[in-house]
């Protein structure tokens, strides 16, 4: 989604300055091309020569240059998204004020390239009201904004502040150079990852699936502006601290929670590998190896089944299906049998991978997509609630 993207990288004077480096080279990384303006306070923390060496382009600092172009109409207009990364009060109050006393706040205000801020500041200081009250009137404006991290900050609080992992200011910039918060308030909800049922106090059985999809549509949902509920089972992936997610053991327990959370939502997709046994009885005790084992299997409630007897016309439900052959077939008829608007069947030979082939079929439409799981799920957003595919 960064391949050939042009990126205006604004660092700015706090502690963090050194983590945009990093995100410079994320960026590299992806196939994008990087520009970057360095205020003067964030000449203090790093130097020009090491965004340089990254980037392998000029890093801009002066407001003016006889020799150059005008450096904040040029860089405007050859963004395609600008990443304040990080982001002081400062320069979203000089932004919120209208202000334009540098390169970079003019820069901001000269482009009509979507701008991200990422903030990174002492707890106290990004709770401050004036502060929020800066990002709640650019946000309605139409800028983007990253929650901060929450955790140990520089000063030594404790709190929220915290400069996000480089990966998820990624996300977050790929996001926004196609999309809008499109889904803004939309209430979805979405489980993801494998359950677990119990043979003994050391023993379960469960199966293959990482949750990397059904992750990357709550990340992607979320971005674009949805009030997104994840319910979860086991992940082989790390859950991003801006997710309201809602940890899950067994099928039984991710019965019951979804069930419960599924009348008030818009949308639910059922993504989550659930168990379709336990076992009849689990041991207390840890059944010893040297005695045969003999284990009596029953059958789980089925979650999307349930799902699709209680939903009404206003809700959308999305099923999945990782299947190893006759794909197609076997997904139309759980489309059919589970009173589903849409189901993404894909191949179990992608289980677990990061990049992913799966076909969307719907009531008299099926569309194939692929790509890695991030770039997939936005696409199964656009289709699943009407929207053009914004990107390739």
């Amino acid at each position: 989604m960064l391949k050939d993207k042009k990126i205006l990288l604004g660092i700015t004077g706090g502690i963090a300055a050194y983590k945009a480096v990093e995100l410079a080279g994320k960026f590299i990384k992806c196939g994008a091309s990087v520009k970057t303006i360095m205020t003067k306070n964030a000449c203090e923390f790093i130097s020009l020569l090491t965004i340089k060496s990254i980037t392998h382009q000029a890093v801009i600092t002066k407001m003016f240059d006889v020799e150059a172009e005008i450096e904040h109409i040029s860089l405007a207009d050859w963004a395609d998204i600008i990443v304040i990364a990080p982001a002081t009060a400062n320069i979203i109050g000089k932004v919120a004020s209208g202000i334009a006393d540098d390169l970079l706040s003019t820069t901001i205000m000269a482009t009509q390239a979507p701008k991200l801020f990422v903030p990174s500041m002492n707890v106290h200081m990004f709770e401050n009201p004036i502060v929020q009250e800066n990002i709640t009137k650019l946000s309605k404006l139409g800028y983007f904004f990253m929650e901060p991290d929450q955790g140990m900050l520089a000063c030594g609080y404790e709190g929220k502040g915290r400069f996000p992992s480089v990966a998820e200011i990624v996300y977050f910039t790929k996001s926004y150079i196609f999309y809008k918060k499109d889904l803004n308030k939309k209430r979805i909800l979405i489980t993801a990852g494998a359950t677990r049922e119990n043979i003994d106090p050391m023993r379960f059985i469960t199966n293959f699936s990482s949750g990397k999809m059904g992750l990357a549509l709550a990340r992607a949902a979320h971005i674009r502006g949805a009030d997104v509920t994840l319910i979860s089972g086991n992940l082989n992936v790390e859950i991003p601290y801006y997710l309201n997610n809602k940890k899950t053991y067994t099928a039984e327990e991710m019965f019951k929670l979804t069930v419960s959370s599924f009348t008030e939502k818009e949308a639910t997709f059922m993504v989550a590998a659930v168990s379709d046994f336990t076992l009849s009885e689990i041991s207390k005790q840890k059944i010893k190896k040297d005695k045969k084992l003999n284990l009596e299997l029953i059958r789980t409630k089925d979650i999307l089944a349930e799902l699709g007897k209680l939903k009404s016309e206003k809700q959308i439900l999305v099923g999945f299906a990782a299947e190893s052959e006759n794909i197609k077939k076997n997904a139309r008829r759980k489309l059919e049998a589970k009173n589903l608007d849409f189901i993404v069947a894909n191949n179990l030979d992608k289980a677990g991978k990061d990049e992913t082939e799966v076909i969307i079929i719907g009531k008299g439409n099926e569309n194939k997509i692929a790509g890695d799981k991030f770039s997939v799920a936005h696409k199964i957003l656009d289709l699943v609630f009407g929207k053009k595919i914004a990107h390739g």
